[in-house]
């Protein structure tokens, strides 16, 4: 751009001093004797008009448009004048020539700033490798939600194998020592069943005060909005680095991760409804996920690598 500039500017000033465009036209050469009438009379008031045919003749040569006086450049005996129209041509020539080239400003793209430095490029890498862990993390809190929810069925099921117990008794060790002059071998082999049921519930207990239903909820909410963002901008900040984009393990499985995202959360309003369906896909949809999670940070060391001795800071 300043090589354009430049041009641009010294082709300026040789067209603003050599007035090119406001050379001397015909009509003023075709009525020279006038003018020198006019000088050397004393009294203006014997000064005899100008013929009209000739002005009007002379104004209809210079009616066809021709800025640069090319057609007169070898009838002329001025011989300024004609270098000034030359050197006028050849201005606006190079300036064509000059605005039409590529430069070196045109050619390069943006200067992304710290977006393509050391500190953007790593900023990838480093969330992505949080997130990882990150979705561990919810993982595990959706398997103790659904842990919650059918550990239900298993208490309902040791129930039912513990016999009635006697009136007064609240525990199968209370119906024991109730009934020790009886026979009491049932309720012994229930003593299992019961210590099994009461870890269960303990077990519930401790699930339904880790609150795993809403955590999972929203740390699902926000690997995908997150995670989606990263994954889009790892490519942005490789192309404003190198570029252009290196198709590769590490993009596939980025792709293939987001897709796994998109169609976990998009279970999420049939699984509301009690679709075991969904919740299968759900599941399998975040299985599937954390194993491409898994491969992308594998993949991605190589290349952290390379980022960190090609770029600096900031």
């Amino acid at each position: 751009m300043k090589k354009v500039f430049v041009g641009f500017i010294v082709c300026l000033l040789n067209l603003t001093f050599v007035s090119s465009f406001t050379a001397r036209p015909n009509y003023l050469k075709s009525s020279s004797a006038w003018v020198t009438k006019i000088r050397t009379t004393s009294a203006f008031s014997s000064i005899k008009p100008m013929p009209v045919t000739p002005l009007r003749s002379a104004i209809e040569e210079e009616s066809s448009f021709d800025p640069f006086d090319i057609d007169h450049i070898h009838d002329s005996g001025d011989q300024l004048l004609t270098v000034r129209r030359v050197s006028t041509i050849v201005s606006a020539t190079f300036l064509s020539v000059l605005l039409g080239l590529p430069t070196v400003s045109s050619a390069a793209g943006p200067d992304w700033g710290i977006f393509e430095g050391k500190t953007g490029s790593l900023l990838h890498p480093v969330v992505m490798g949080s997130l990882f862990l990150f979705q561990i993390s919810t993982a595990i809190k959706g398997f103790n939600w659904k842990r919650q929810r059918t550990i239900g069925d298993e208490i309902s099921a040791l129930k039912k194998q513990i016999p009635p117990l006697p009136e007064g008794a609240k525990t199968v060790q209370e119906a024991i020592d109730m009934n020790r002059d009886s026979d009491v071998s049932i309720y012994k082999a229930a003593l299992d069943v019961e210590r099994e049921l009461n870890a269960l519930n303990e077990e519930r207990k401790t699930l339904a005060s880790q609150n795993n239903r809403d955590k999972h909820f929203n740390q699902g909410a926000i690997l995908a909005f997150v995670g989606t963002l990263f994954a889009i901008e790892g490519p942005l900040n490789t192309y404003a680095r190198a570029g252009k984009l290196f198709p590769g393990p590490h993009l596939y499985a980025g792709a293939g991760l987001v897709v796994c995202w998109a169609a976990a959360a998009a279970c999420v309003p049939y699984m509301q409804k009690g679709s075991e369906t969904a919740r299968s896909l759900h599941v399998a949809a975040n299985i599937i996920g954390t194993a491409l999670f898994a491969w992308q940070v594998t993949s991605g060391i190589p290349i952290l690598t390379k980022v960190w001795e090609l770029t600096k800071w900031p």
